[in-house]
């Protein structure tokens, strides 16, 4: 909630700190405060020298944020000005801590230097821009970037079916690497949607933002929510920003999309112009999602199955995180896209397959492959950078570097026969690499670089004739101050006399204070006092101001010449930007499959079968994670079996067993085995057939949503909702104790309503697991419902869970035998196992319960039954039974039983 409720106010514009009045301000000031008016709703990063200031309402909210000292500076208005600093050389580590928060800033930099400043006057203020705005959606530093994460903008559009109903347009743009896919989904299917993008950051328009319909989708979601003035998305605008991005005059030739999607993608391209200012990222050509190609997954089951995250929002513990076996950052974000989206389409699963296979087949080759491909930087994010004009010589010497690893790859593939389809295009691109340019880099650039250009010394010697003249002349002038500073130091006497250099003061030479005191008496008569610290003394002199003179023009030079070459280096990597990106994409590709066939010989998967029928066979299937973890204690996971075929309609497994006894971790396992299948890896189980799912939900677990005023049943009955009103006979559903979180009766009546919708109105493959043991009846009733049960060994009532499932029911629900467990007292377990005793007394004493079996099957309709006559007050037998029940101690079946055991005595007595 925190964090949601953090981006809407840094979202939304009235809610911002605004900026202060500038009547009585000093000219810094007011520069200051004109250029925050321009920035209301950002954090205003104001550059003064070494620091980036922040000032009034903004100082307070990143000292807060940050856990920096609030200062103050001056007054304003007669009140004292809050104030606090970063510096510039440690402003990405605060920039990410800020960004994690949710907030916007806007960096402002001195735009001329001070010198310049001083000529027009001596109140003349330094001329400051704001050069980029920094939000969650738009950051392209590696050091703000969590690698094996996409950074995705997600856009919002939106088009009107009916007077009720609309489709939405969504645009996932990715500038720290170029990727820009569209794709329009229905209402209902937004949330989910939004989840599998998994954005950082969502622009829409102020009408999408106002929808009451919408209101909670946008306080849920984890990602800041910024709204656009409605005038500001016109369609026709929408469409002229895409043909101007890439200088086309129309959008035929990209493909058909609709007015939501155009719309979306308008609306993402104002916003990146709007926080990239002069800057243009690389945007690869949007590239158009049709509806159905992915496996439709609700935010709920997303969650539920903790694909990419787990319920806590971690990583570890992940799906991703168990069979990540990528070495390339690229390689790592493709896999995570694959996962978030497994694809329906049945010829780009099996040539996916197709390609692990190989891999899986030659383990040399695979071993080559990832070995090569570990040496990859990540190209795509250091070409994005280049194209905005903040990339840096590391970021040439990555583009080179993997340009290289590519031609290897390249070559290593060309020289294999009768590759599968998708291996062969693979090598085919990773041929084509410019040799040329990879050689030009690798000429140019020198081993040792520094991270930023302005740093200089990046360029090769002999690369470049004047740059080697400019830094020779630099040096040797660097050798005559070493040789002053020694000069110095005999004649003052001191030998910790020391010439030193930074951006104030420029070259100055540095004394203790008790020489400083003597040379400000006459010790030396040239020497210029420039600065009085706390135990020393700064001074300058005319000899080492030539020299100064002499260095700066040296290195200025040189500098100069440097950046050219990076200028020029630059252009011609942008040059080959599209065919760069296409590289990028393929080693990433390369990277999953390789990583798919490591994880399949290392823990023995095998390749599925997935064609269009109901088919959902699995043989000695495994849950992935928690295998993964039973692994690292050196304990065993006991495989099971799953059959949920049908011919034209699916089969449902209704199944019983202890908690802990592993009924979810049977359900989830067989839904991620659907996902595996699916993105084209191979599966944990020594066989499976999987009829291509359409559709998958789950809900397992229980939660409460107590902002939304939702108890953990609430929770529950609105996602069994959304599975019954959505799932098709191509859908895979997976639930777990539906109707417990309400009374015996309730809870039990729903499971039962459920399970026959299941039955014969979705008709999709389901596993069912409950503790109303009362629904196994339905097994002889409903033609495509099966038993399961989870088998449990006992020993002087000690319980051992096998986890092994087999057909049949449980024949108790070893509640007992769970408490003591999980650690109850043991007063508690002993007395409720004498009240479980005196019940199982009397039910057995006095049978004649009604059953299952004698209710009317698919009833909806029917009317309800009369009122029951009034009965007779309960004797004293009855009260010393009721004496006897301890209601917190029982089990919804123990309830249901104590209850039946009531009536039946009140009724005979």
């Amino acid at each position: 909630m925190a964090r949601s409720t953090a981006a809407r106010q840094i979202a939304s514009p009235p809610e911002a700190a605004p900026a202060p009045e500038t009547p009585g301000a000093t000219p810094m000031m007011a520069q200051y405060i004109e250029i925050k008016a321009a920035n209301p709703d950002c954090l205003l990063f104001y550059r003064m020298g070494d620091f980036y200031e922040l000032f009034f309402a903004d100082a307070e909210t990143a000292s807060r944020a940050l856990g920096i000292v609030l200062t103050k500076r001056g007054k304003h208005g007669g009140a004292d000005i809050p104030m606090c600093g970063v510096p510039v050389e440690r402003a990405d580590d605060y920039l990410s801590r800020l960004i994690a928060l949710g907030h916007r800033v806007a960096v402002c930099e001195q735009t001329e230097d001070p010198a310049e400043a001083k000529r027009r006057g001596p109140k003349s203020v330094v001329r400051r821009e704001v050069v980029r705005l920094v939000t969650p959606g738009t950051i392209t530093e590696d050091r703000l970037l969590d690698p094996a994460r996409a950074n995705l903008l997600l856009a919002i559009g939106r088009r009107k079916l009916s007077e009720t109903a609309h489709a939405y347009g969504l645009a996932a743009v990715d500038i720290s690497t170029g990727r820009f896919s569209l794709s329009e989904v229905a209402g209902q299917e937004l949330s989910g949607a939004i989840s599998r993008h998994d954005p950082r950051e969502i622009v829409l328009s102020e009408a999408i933002h106002a929808d009451p319909a919408l209101g909670r989708l946008w306080q849920e979601t984890r990602a800041a929510v910024v709204p656009l003035p409605q005038g500001e998305l016109e369609p026709a605008a929408a469409e002229r920003r895409i043909r101007e991005q890439y200088g086309v005059s129309t959008l035929e030739g990209f493909g058909q999309f609709s007015r939501a999607e155009i719309a979306a993608a308008g609306a993402a391209l104002l916003y990146i112009a709007r926080t990239q200012l002069a800057a243009r990222p690389p945007l690869q050509v949007p590239t158009r999602e049709a509806g159905g190609a992915t496996l439709s997954i609700d935010a709920a089951t997303r969650a539920n199955l903790e694909l990419t995250r787990t319920l806590a929002g971690e990583r570890q513990g992940s799906l991703l995180d168990a069979i990540d076996r990528t070495v390339t950052a690229n390689g790592a974000r493709l896999l995570a896209e694959h996962l978030a989206g497994p694809l329906t389409d049945l010829a780009a699963i099996a040539r996916r397959q197709e390609a692990v296979a190989r891999l899986v087949e030659e383990p040399a080759l695979r071993g080559t492959l990832r070995d090569t491909l570990a040496r990859a930087p990540d190209i795509a994010r250091a070409l994005s950078r280049t194209g905005l004009g903040r990339a840096g010589p590391r970021d040439l010497a990555a583009i080179r570097d993997g340009l290289d690893v590519a031609a290897a790859l390249g070559a290593r593939l060309a020289a294999e026969p009768d590759l599968p389809d998708a291996l062969a295009r693979l090598g085919r691109r990773l041929a084509r690499t410019d040799a040329d340019l990879v050689e030009r880099l690798r000429a140019a650039l020198a081993d040792d670089l520094p991270l930023n250009r302005r740093d200089g010394n990046f360029v090769r010697a002999g690369y470049h004739a004047e740059i080697d003249e400019a830094r020779s002349l630099g040096q040797d002038s660097r050798k005559v101050i070493a040789a002053l500073q020694a000069r110095y130091a005999e004649e003052t006497g001191c030998r910790t006399l020391r010439i030193k250099h930074n951006n104030m003061l420029g070259y100055y030479i540095e004394v203790p204070q008790s020489v400083g005191e003597a040379c400000l008496k006459g010790l030396m008569q040239d020497f210029v006092h420039r600065q009085t610290m706390v135990d020393a003394m700064r001074f300058t002199s005319v000899e080492l101001g030539e020299l100064e003179s002499k260095i700066s023009g040296a290195s200025d030079r040189a500098l100069a010449l440097e950046t050219a070459v990076f200028e020029d280096l630059a252009a011609r990597v942008l040059a080959g930007a599209e065919a760069i990106a296409e590289t990028a994409e393929a080693l990433a590709r390369l990277d999953v499959a390789a990583g798919h066939a490591e994880l399949a010989v290392e823990l023995d998967w095998r390749c599925p079968v997935v064609d269009d029928s109901l088919s959902f066979v699995v043989r000695a299937g495994r849950h992935p994670v928690v295998e993964a973890a039973l692994r690292r204690s050196g304990e065993a996971f006991i495989a099971n079996d799953c059959d949920l075929s049908g011919d034209t309609r699916g089969r449902i497994r209704l199944i019983t067993g202890p908690n802990m006894g592993g009924k979810s971790t049977f359900l989830r396992q067989n839904a991620l085995i659907a996902v595996l299948a699916q993105i084209g890896s191979f599966v944990p189980a020594a066989e499976a057939r999987i009829g291509r799912v359409d559709r998958l939900f789950s809900r397992v677990g229980a939660a409460d949503d107590l902002a939304r005023g939702h108890s953990t049943f609430m929770v529950e009955m609105v996602e069994t909702a959304a599975i019954l009103n959505q799932a098709t006979r191509r859908s895979l559903v997976i639930l777990d104790e539906i109707g417990r979180g309400t009374a015996t009766f309730d809870g039990l009546s729903i499971a039962w309503a459920c399970l026959e919708h299941l039955h014969e109105a979705n008709a999709c493959r389901s596993l069912f697991a409950t503790h109303f043991h009362e629904l196994t009846a339905l097994g002889q009733r409903l033609a495509r419902l099966d038993n399961a049960t989870l088998k449990v060994a006992e020993h002087r009532d000690e319980v051992v869970f096998l986890h092994e499932v087999v057909p049949g029911v449980a024949e108790r629900s070893y509640g007992l035998q769970v408490a003591r467990l999980a650690g109850l007292p043991a007063t508690v377990v002993a007395r409720a196992g004498a009240i479980l005793k005196g019940l199982e007394k009397a039910e057995r004493e006095r049978p004649g319960r009604p059953r299952i079996d004698d209710l009317p099957l698919f009833a909806n309709l029917a009317p309800p039954p009369p009122p029951p006559e009034p009965e007779p007050a309960a004797d004293n037998a009855l009260g010393l039974m009721l004496d006897a029940i301890d209601p917190d101690a029982l089990t919804p079946r123990e309830a249901l039983d104590a209850l039946y055991r009531l009536k039946r005595a009140r009724a005979e007595g």
